[in-house]
């Protein structure tokens, strides 16, 4: 079975109603990066932090998968699906992907401040202060902030490289580390690019253009596949 990997960004979970800061001005729900998104901010003022991201749980509690996700899922049957994701909320998996590796972080999980390496479940929404890790730190979203290092950057190096189809869905490719990993797939490989703007980039590989929004991208995709829907 060919292993599809997809490096997926902010378009598609947009279609499901996650705004993204990108959209807004440069802001993100009204808040400046640096404030709510960074070490700094954290260490400056955690309880905005923690409001913030308790905020983006409620809203990611409220949407559901569309249809690029399901189609995704569909693909499981016909490929290897590998999953990096850029995105912290968990459409994919609510949508029955199961190979996801999230490069940012997870909205639904906190770490330790003391051992980032303890890592727990959010259970609903809300992560208050005084919520401990087993070692009696605070624990803090488990989100890579801007300024901080991509833990499992090398893990989705690893995927990518093996990957026989190389498929972006509602990304840029403007946001590194992850916009590299084009880089790392094997020459003669397909690398299909799903986004209404087509990027300003050009690389030494097999580039197929999709100019359109996730779901329907995913429609044409599974065309170019050979991919019939199941009825």
């Amino acid at each position: 079975m060919k292993k599809l990997v997809v490096l997926s960004g902010a378009g598609i979970s947009a279609e499901s109603g996650i705004n993204t800061f990108r959209d807004s001005g440069g802001l993100w729900e009204n808040h400046r990066i640096e404030d709510v998104a960074t070490p700094e901010a954290w260490q400056k003022n955690p309880d905005l932090v923690l409001d913030f991201y308790n905020e983006r749980r409620k809203q990611a509690l409220s949407v559901e998968p569309n249809a690029a996700h399901y189609s995704l899922v569909e693909l499981e049957k016909h490929f290897d699906v590998q999953i990096i994701t850029q995105n912290v909320d968990n459409l994919h998996e609510k949508a029955g992907s199961k190979n996801v590796i999230h490069l940012h972080g997870e909205l639904f999980k906190s770490q330790s401040t003391e051992n980032p390496e303890l890592v727990y479940d959010i259970a609903s929404w809300e992560l208050k202060k005084g919520d401990l890790c087993e070692l009696g730190s605070q624990l803090r979203p488990h989100i890579v902030w801007f300024g901080e290092a991509v833990p499992m950057m090398d893990i989705a190096i690893d995927i990518t490289e093996e990957a026989d189809i190389f498929v972006v869905i509602g990304t840029s490719l403007a946001v590194y580390p992850a916009a590299g990993l084009v880089h790392y797939v094997s020459a003669g490989k397909p690398v299909y690019i799903i986004d209404p703007a087509k990027p300003d980039i050009t690389f030494k590989k097999n580039m197929i253009f999709i100019q359109d929004k996730a779901s329907t991208g995913m429609e044409k995709l599974k065309n170019e596949l050979r991919i019939t829907s199941d009825v």
